[in-house]
């Protein structure tokens, strides 16, 4: 752009030859520009990925401990989520240490959202990945306590989520798990039981009464919300994008299921 702005300058001062002397003088404005640009973004997402991996496993160290002690099923939970994350060596040590961290007596939750609001305040995906994170963890075991539900009710009030959508994506995430590690196919949907469908639904964020093209927006937001080169860009660490694709399988697959019974 500078290129082109610096050619007209450079003809309305002083015609052809000072056009292509702003010609010159715009192209290397352009490439210094890009330059560095391209270094501030590198910079500016790595910080980003630290402060995001940084929060999720203290947060879930903090949530672990929400009943006023850790037990040997949370930290297989913990194990069980740093293997989900594919985590190995030196990074599966940090997520362990941080994850210590976290469920120490003297951690503080608010200093740490805070940190992560100053690089995720206008960035939804992020905050939405804390919060799958987290639900993650707590779901492990198949429920969300009280205890548990108090700190991430807290998490997102700090993020900007409201009491009403938190419980939302609790629902969904509930829902989505029941289609963790299934394939999607019409033989499969046919043996589907009617609390199954429903839970389809949920897990997408619809209803029954919403029409086929609503439902396929809702499964398309939700889809282009866990790309992981869309996840990637906004600055989540690549070793957390497993939690996304196995998110992005179970939501396709409930969305199968509730097309393949519509055709019915």
């Amino acid at each position: 752009m500078a290129k082109f702005i610096g050619a007209f300058l450079g003809f309305l001062m002083g015609g052809p030859l000072f056009a292509l002397l702003g010609f010159g003088v715009g192209v290397m404005f352009d490439r210094g520009l890009k330059q560095a640009m391209g270094f501030n973004y590198g910079a500016e997402r790595e910080r980003i990925q630290g402060v995001l991996f940084e929060t999720v496993f203290r947060v879930m160290g903090h949530v672990a401990k929400a009943d006023g002690r850790v037990c040997e099923s949370e930290v297989a939970q913990a194990e069980a989520i740093i293997a989900q994350f594919g985590l190995t060596g030196a990074r599966r040590q940090e997520a362990i240490t941080l994850f210590k961290e976290g469920s120490a007596d003297e951690f503080e939750l608010e200093p740490q959202i805070s940190d992560f609001m100053l690089v995720a305040r206008t960035q939804p995906l992020l905050r939405q990945m804390l919060l799958e994170a987290l639900l993650t963890m707590a779901l492990a075991d198949g429920e969300v306590d009280s205890a548990e539900k108090a700190i991430l009710l807290r998490v997102a009030g700090y993020i900007g989520v409201s009491a009403r959508d938190f419980q939302r994506l609790l629902d969904m995430a509930m829902a989505q798990r029941q289609f963790h590690g299934r394939g999607a196919g019409g033989q499969q949907s046919a043996r589907s039981s009617a609390s199954e469908l429903q839970a389809a639904y949920k897990a997408i964020g619809v209803t029954e009464a919403m029409t086929d093209a609503e439902i396929k927006r809702a499964y398309r937001k939700l889809m282009s919300q866990h790309h992981p080169d869309k996840l990637i860009a906004k600055g989540v660490p690549e070793d957390m994008m497993k939690i996304a694709t196995e998110k992005a399988q179970e939501i396709q697959a409930a969305y199968e299921l509730i097309k393949d019974s519509r055709k019915r």
